[in-house]
């Protein structure tokens, strides 16, 4: 254990949570508020958030404003683009407001900023002057953070209520282009819920300001707000070329794969609403959105070898079955599916909700590191494994263990015949491993299965 690490360990709660507060307050004032010269957006949720915000920013772009963000993707100024490198979701304090000060410097309208439950009891949200807020769903993940659903729940819940305490600002602080979307002095608030999940009403009642109820028509949950600013996604179908489906009756296509994404791009259309641009506008730019980077990624080299690869972030049981679900559109002969679960005591019970979703939707199952942290990789690889076995997998023949990720891709690959799909989840375009004392060493997926398919396309 790391002296660092011994001193979170053994230092109260109370303390931790008072230094946490104090260098957020103060990273603010050493750069000068630069949220205050900005339109913050903020994006939580269980899972789409930095999909939303690369959604969001292409669209925001379109639409001629300058925009930066922070999010689990990357860390992207006024066009410039870094990935990110930090293994934080949210960065810390000094660093948040560092980007924010950069986004002021380089003439940013707005900056969005993936804003979570586990930063927001570290204060990192304190000494942001938020505009908005968008809450792209909710379902139980963190609850080793939390302790609870409800907690976790409340956590998010907190944020809603945070940004309608922070006073309105004055929108003469803010770019020309930003003043000329309201006549008032201020700049109105404005919050975004997805009505698809079953806590909508109560963030709606943790908000002041304008409220956009957006969801998927499709779903079986669909919470009524009575706001008069519904943005309602209908008939999501995947084609060859990505997804269709309506906004408000109005047809959309894009190249973007997975059905989830009609709503993480309804969530953009939604804040672009809000900064004055036309649903006509938004509509026109959407079936030129790309990807974000390590989210339902396809590797193009795969082909010459007659296979797909595809490279996705999903580490959790609902984005994993999401992503089979959009596979199961493809037509393909085997799925052959790399997958770990991440060690430093996060969500233990995961490893066996995802090792049996995997033992049952994919043909094999290669089960490999993932950030182990400081916790046994064997273990993590055991446990996992006792759950896909219990779908009827067995060892060297449809599961195999392989605890060097590289060479468990290599695995997959050899593995693969014409036709077949191999899945490498849980990092997307993460640029590092972690393992014990916090030991990072660089690591891409992408890059990695490129790598290794350039070896077998040379034999």
């Amino acid at each position: 254990m790391t002296l660092r690490n011994w001193i979170k360990k053994y230092t109260p709660k109370q303390v931790l949570g008072l230094r946490h507060l104090c260098y957020a307050l103060f990273g603010a004032y050493y750069y000068r508020f630069p949220s205050k010269s900005l339109y913050v957006i903020g994006v939580t949720g269980t899972s789409g958030k930095s999909t939303t915000i690369h959604f969001l920013r292409q669209l925001l772009e379109s639409a001629g404003f300058r925009v930066g963000s922070l999010s689990t993707i990357d860390f992207y100024v006024a066009g410039e683009q870094v990935l990110n490198d930090k293994k934080m979701t949210m960065l810390g304090k000094m660093a948040i407001q560092k980007y924010l000060r950069s986004m002021v410097e380089k003439k940013c309208d707005i900056a969005i900023i993936e804003t979570t439950s586990e930063g927001r009891l570290q204060h990192r949200h304190r000494g942001i002057h938020y505009d908005a807020m968008v809450i792209t769903n909710l379902y139980e993940e963190h609850i080793d953070s939390h302790g609870s659903f409800n907690n976790y729940k409340q956590a998010k819940k907190d944020l809603f209520r945070y940004v309608s305490r922070l006073r309105k600002k004055n929108k003469n602080g803010l770019s020309k282009k930003i003043q000329r979307i309201w006549d008032d002095r201020v700049v109105p608030k404005a919050f975004i819920i997805n009505t698809n999940i079953p806590q909508a009403a109560e963030f709606s009642n943790a908000s002041d300001g304008r409220i956009y109820s957006c969801y998927n028509a499709q779903e079986k949950t669909i919470a009524a707000l009575g706001t008069p600013n519904q943005l309602v996604v209908d008939n999501v179908k995947t084609t060859h070329q990505g997804i269709v489906f309506t906004i408000n009756n109005s047809p959309v296509s894009t190249h973007v794969y997975g059905e989830f994404n009609a709503c993480n791009i309804l969530f953009g259309v939604a804040l672009c609403q809000q900064l004055g641009v036309s649903l006509e506008n938004s509509i026109k730019h959407i079936a030129s959105l790309d990807s974000p980077p390590g989210r339902l990624e396809n590797i193009p080299e795969a082909e010459q070898l007659g296979i797909s690869i595809i490279v996705d972030y999903a580490f959790e049981p609902v984005a994993i079955q999401g992503l089979y679900n959009t596979v199961s559109s493809i037509n393909t002969k085997k799925i052959i599916h790399v997958f770990g679960s991440t060690g430093g005591g996060r969500d233990v019970a995961r490893r066996f909700s995802v090792g049996r979703l995997v033992g049952k939707n994919a043909h094999i199952a290669i089960i490999t590191n993932d950030d182990p942290y400081d916790d046994d990789p064997k273990s993590i690889i055991r446990d996992i494994a006792k759950a896909v076995k219990e779908m009827g997998k067995k060892e060297e023949e449809t599961l195999f263990c392989i605890e060097d990720r590289r060479a468990a891709i290599e695995k997959a690959i050899t593995l693969a015949q014409p036709g077949d799909i191999i899945l490498v989840t849980g990092k997307g375009s993460e640029q590092a491993q972690v393992f014990e004392n916090g030991r990072m060493e660089p690591w891409d997926d992408r890059l990695v299965v490129k790598e290794i398919l350039n070896k077998f396309v040379k034999k």
